[in-house]
């Protein structure tokens, strides 16, 4: 039976494959038909697994539904969640075949019925339950925030998950103020100068960062104390601040949880945004989940009752898509263009790679190679020799591979096929 469902699912994947490779006839627009519907390319996820479940294909155009905006897409976001969506390492990951991302921004091509407030040809930036890695996506209008003028697309596309998670933990959640110091891991990553920039905005705030040693130069001037991811940061910590500090924003997890905890001053607030020390292999690995699940701390409510010490979580696809809270989260969009209009902050774009490149943006994430945000360009034309056309299907199989300790160091070669 097993080696039946085996079977059952690789002829499965062969026929997206074959149907996906079929060039459609161009129409007089430039753009592609297949019978009578528009096409457009999209990075398409076959199935839960490793680099070789994407490829760029080809599929129906979408029309806007009632409260929604047709948007012709510039540029998508990448972010560490979709790495993990790849995996199938998240809680009820939706089924494949799927387009994954989950920011873009682009120009409004077209607008649904009753949609208020937007015009064809706004620039606009926009948060996509999924989809949002294609030429054209369809969302419901209270996802959608136009753009001042002088933002380019590429930074646009950085904005929305980075900035909106980092103030809504820094502002919403721990209330930063005059004077209070800040701890964040991961420092050199999109949410980590995300949060550098904010807490800038506020006089007097120590930030103290991990990050791995081969970013510390780039980002220095962004934090007050940086310390090697692999170090014992909570010892350097106390070091500089006996107290501890206030803040916590912990996307890691594992064992960090309790080290958070225990730097945390009186009236501080720790908040876990991630699980990255998940991800360890290329594909998902039952050990590292059981290995992060089994270091965190079991929390103790009389405890934090008792230290005067709060513990929260934050998610923000799950606050905009499940909880219904658009309305904040746009007020905060609101106030960040404000400081972007200000000149106080600026979202960092690690690199620009074409769809086609796809697997390799992805890789360098996984490496923790970057600093600042890893951006699709729509428009960009492949680097010669180093692209991988993901529209060529590899019969290749997966291979596990162990990225801990100092392998995200190394320069990795493309994904030639």
């Amino acid at each position: 039976m097993a080696k039946e469902g085996v079977e059952k699912a690789e002829e499965t994947e062969q026929m997206i494959e074959k149907e996906t490779s079929k060039e459609p006839a161009e129409g007089g627009d430039g753009s592609h038909r297949l019978g009578d519907a528009q096409e457009m390319r999209a990075v398409v996820l076959a199935g839960f697994g490793g680099l070789n479940k994407l490829r760029l294909s080809r599929k129906a155009m979408p029309e806007p539904q009632d409260g929604e905006l047709k948007i012709r897409v510039k540029a998508c976001g990448l972010n560490f969640i979709d790495l993990m969506v790849r995996q199938g390492n998240i809680d009820n990951p939706p089924k494949t075949p799927l387009v994954p991302g989950f920011e873009c921004s682009g120009i409004v091509e077209a607008l649904g019925d009753s949609v208020k407030g937007y015009e064809i040809g706004d620039r606009v930036m926009a948060f996509v339950n999924y989809n949002a890695w294609a030429e054209v996506v369809c969302t419901p209008v209270e996802f959608v925030y136009k753009i001042p003028d002088d933002m380019s697309f590429s930074e646009a596309a950085a904005f929305p998950m980075n900035f909106v998670t980092a103030y809504t933990m820094l502002f919403e959640i721990a209330n930063l103020r005059e004077g209070m110091s800040v701890l964040v891991h991961s420092a050199g990553g999109g949410v980590g100068q995300a949060v550098a920039q904010l807490c800038s905005t506020i006089p007097n705030v120590t930030v103290f960062g991990t990050a791995s040693t081969f970013k510390h130069e780039a980002i220095k001037d962004s934090v007050t104390h940086l310390f090697d991811r692999n170090a014992d940061y909570v010892q350097e910590v106390k070091r500089i601040s006996a107290e501890g500090v206030d803040i916590v924003l912990d996307c890691l997890c594992g064992d960090n949880t309790g080290k958070g905890l225990s730097l945390l001053k009186p009236l501080g607030t720790y908040i876990l945004y991630g699980s990255s020390n998940m991800v360890t292999g290329e594909t998902k690995s039952f050990f590292s989940f059981a290995k992060s699940w089994w270091q965190v701390e079991k929390v103790n409510p009389i405890k934090l009752y008792e230290e005067n010490k709060v513990i929260a979580g934050f998610s923000l696809l799950n606050l905009l898509f499940k909880q219904g809270r658009s309305g904040l989260i746009r007020g905060v969009v609101e106030k960040l263009i404000g400081l972007y209009n200000q000149k106080k902050i600026k979202p960092v774009v690690d690199s620009l790679w074409a769809l086609e490149e796809v697997k390799e943006a992805m890789q360098r994430i996984h490496d923790r190679g970057n600093i600042g945000k890893l951006i699709l360009d729509v428009e960009k034309t492949p680097t010669p020799l180093m692209a991988n056309d993901s529209t060529e299907t590899s019969e290749a199989g997966e291979e596990e591979e162990d990225h801990e300790g100092d392998s995200e160091n190394k320069e990795r070669m493309p994904f030639i096929q």
